[in-house]
């Protein structure tokens, strides 16, 4: 059994898929592992590393791929990467199924098993392999650390000799994995903490951090949230009531952190330009939905924006790349306990079970098809 660990292909991922701790793993596992030369440099993980975990070094990507019956990746891999591995060989990596028929449809011809780590049900059995918790908290922490390197102000209240210096008012918007850790910190570091989602399970979680709940808490704001976790998609008149709540709260804020996304749908549009235009100069809006078309009006993805009032509105990409160690430790441990479900113990060979419900929920493609009923028929 032959794992692939490629480097990463897309210039702004410095994460990679395994780290020397899990190759170890990965070997008692039975497997033979071989990691593209400087796959984890971005990481802070070089070639020397992995050779000492008991790797062996290729030096580029098709002789990473050859034989492999397992490939493990941070990013969906192009098709054509993927032309010497085996058969039937599991490929398992974040996806971004979602509007990208045409690139499932390369996997599928590749004839690859590819699994969208991201697609995890959120059931007890897998929270060891949740992908999308384990970078969105890194994602929140970032993201408190970024507005705070752009705010140029002191976050906590200081008395001093010569004054007092008012703490900071931070905002969050969107309290799943994300905003919560975005909350934590930003109390950590002082702030005057308020949020806001439109799940109700969400309020006690904010209280118990020791933030301020924000919300419209009508009757449709109390079956907002999916059996899965996750946000409903609200109706344009709860979106207009939490709007104009929101609109005299964010004036008066110092920071402002939107982590709301919605699977399979474009970030909901949250914050207004003129909603900007009210915030006093110098203040900081982080959009950690710019990927998905983004929570702020003005974000743009992969800038600092400064609108005509002079706030800053960031817009980084790929936020839990910017802390990459971190995030892939944590990533190739998701990969990791997934992956050891896929394996049989006894033949230590890939065995997976078409019945399980964590294959059901993330196989993508099999036997040269798209299998998965969201996708299939896109």
């Amino acid at each position: 059994m032959r794992i692939a660990v490629p480097a990463e292909t897309d210039a702004m991922e410095a994460r990679v898929a395994a780290t020397p701790e899990t190759v170890k793993k990965l070997i008692g596992l039975g497997a033979e592992v071989l990691v593209q030369s400087g796959a984890g440099v971005a990481s802070g993980l070089l070639d020397a590393d992995y050779e000492k975990a008991g790797a062996a070094i290729a030096p580029d990507v098709s002789s990473t791929m050859v034989g492999a019956d397992i490939v493990l990746a941070v990013r969906r891999p192009f098709p054509a990467s993927l032309a010497g591995v085996n058969h039937g060989a599991a490929v398992l990596a974040i996806m971004d199924p979602y509007g990208h028929h045409d690139a499932l449809e390369g996997l599928a011809h590749a004839h690859v098993q590819a699994f969208a780590m991201e697609l995890m049900p959120r059931i007890t059995r897998a929270q060891v392999m949740d992908v999308l918790s384990s970078q969105a908290n890194l994602a929140g922490y970032r993201a408190v650390l970024d507005a705070a390197a752009e705010y140029g102000r002191a976050i906590p209240m200081m008395m001093t000799a010569a004054g007092t210096v008012p703490a900071a008012k931070i905002f969050i918007m969107g309290v799943g994995v994300a905003g919560l850790q975005a909350i934590a910190t930003a109390r950590r570091l002082g702030g005057i903490v308020t949020a806001t989602d439109v799940r109700p399970a969400t309020k006690e979680q904010v209280e118990s951090l020791g933030a301020k709940f924000l919300a419209v808490e009508d009757d449709e704001f109390k079956q907002a949230q999916t059996a899965g976790g996750y946000a409903k998609e609200m109706s344009k008149e709860y979106q207009a009531k939490q709007a104009a709540l929101t609109a005299s709260h964010i004036a008066k804020q110092d920071i402002v952190i939107t982590t709301a996304l919605i699977p399979g749908r474009p970030a909901p549009r949250l914050i207004t330009a003129d909603m900007v235009e009210s915030m006093r100069p110098g203040s900081v809006i982080v959009d950690l939905a710019v990927e998905r078309g983004g929570n702020c009006e003005l974000a743009q993805p992969g800038q600092i924006v400064v609108s005509e009032n002079g706030v800053k509105i960031v817009g980084w990409l790929n936020t839990p790349g910017r802390l990459a160690a971190t995030a892939s430790q944590l990533y190739a441990k998701n990969l990791l306990a997934f992956l050891e479900t896929l394996i049989d113990k006894d033949s230590k060979s890939l065995k997976i079970d078409g019945e399980d419900e964590l294959v059901k929920a993330t196989r993508l493609t099999f036997g040269g098809v798209i299998v998965h009923p969201a996708f299939a028929a896109a």
